[in-house]
């Protein structure tokens, strides 16, 4: 009788885990599921935004060739417009890289034998 007691609390158990570990597996799916929609999401916006200002540098860019030209032949604008955003490229190219480590010391060359301590 004892022995039948034990089986029936091991099923129960086993059941109650498997019940257990079903609920705790579909909570965080759900959980994930809803972190990676709001992730897609700012990142969708972010490449939107990205997409806009890049359209509005090069509206800028336009804009000062045509100040530019003016007062100057129309391809030496671009030229000056073309140079511009080089190097505003290269500065913030630069910007972004990581400040290098500075080199270790190197110690000074010992100029003899080592001495014992005796």
């Amino acid at each position: 009788m004892e022995r039948m007691g034990e089986h029936i609390n091991e099923q129960v158990t086993d059941e109650l885990a498997g019940r257990v570990t079903h609920a705790v597996r579909e909570t965080l799916r759900e959980e994930f599921t809803a972190s990676v929609r709001a992730q897609r999401r700012r990142a969708t916006l972010y490449a939107g935004a990205g997409a806009a200002a890049l359209y509005a540098g090069a509206a800028a860019a336009l804009a000062l060739g045509l100040v530019l030209s003016l007062g100057i032949p129309d391809w030496g604008a671009a030229l000056v417009v073309a140079a511009v955003l080089g190097v505003t490229a290269l500065l913030l190219r630069n910007a972004a890289r990581p400040a290098k480590p500075a080199a270790p010391a190197v110690p000074p060359m010992p100029t003899g034998p080592p001495t014992t301590g005796a």
